[in-house]
């Protein structure tokens, strides 16, 4: 860092004693960004490390990926959000075809959340009076569903894709909100 620093300076002043001063300033100026961006580089290893905040987006679902749980599913409108300060997931769905997602009322199988960035499996929790937060039974058309997942520790975050694995219904590459 030193020796760019140093070989930066040098060529500095070699170069001022040969231009106007208007352009020694804008030349200069130049210079000091230079500076600072090898001392950031230096320091971070990376000059992606800067001190903004990302212009990154998650993307949602894709439209045929939505179109292709509809009409092989039997499922619409699916999506996780955190719920009570990140602690619970909530998966919501709407069902457009019962006979197609009626793995998903069944409450015999278990169902899981499994988040990409941390490779966690987050279960539906058991209540002692209630039972497991989720609704189960007999599915309607139309009829918006949802079941919640434990996410003590706050291990999948907003922003994180996940997916939901019940017995052999999989939902893939839904984004937490």
């Amino acid at each position: 860092m030193r020796r760019a620093t140093t070989m930066a300076a040098w060529v500095c002043c070699a170069a001022s004693a040969a231009m106007p001063a208007a352009a020694q300033q804008t030349q200069q100026t130049q210079q000091m960004q230079q500076m600072q961006q090898v001392q950031q580089v230096a320091m971070h290893g990376d000059a992606s490390h800067a001190s903004h905040a990302s212009h990154y987006v998650p993307m949602k679902l894709p439209g045929h990926a939505r179109a292709f749980y509809q009409s092989v599913r039997g499922i619409d409108n699916m999506s996780v959000r955190r719920t009570a300060s990140g602690n619970l997931l909530r998966f919501s769905y709407r069902v457009t075809d019962p006979a197609l997602a009626k793995l998903l009322g069944d409450k015999s199988t278990t169902p899981y959340l499994y988040g990409e960035a941390n490779h966690v499996l987050l279960e539906v929790p058991v209540m002692d009076n209630i039972g497991q937060l989720r609704q189960t039974g007999a599915l309607e058309v139309g009829q918006e569903y949802w079941m919640v997942f434990s996410n003590k520790g706050n291990l999948v975050k907003a922003g994180d894709r996940v997916h939901v694995l019940i017995g052999s219904f999989h939902i893939d590459g839904l984004v937490v909100e």
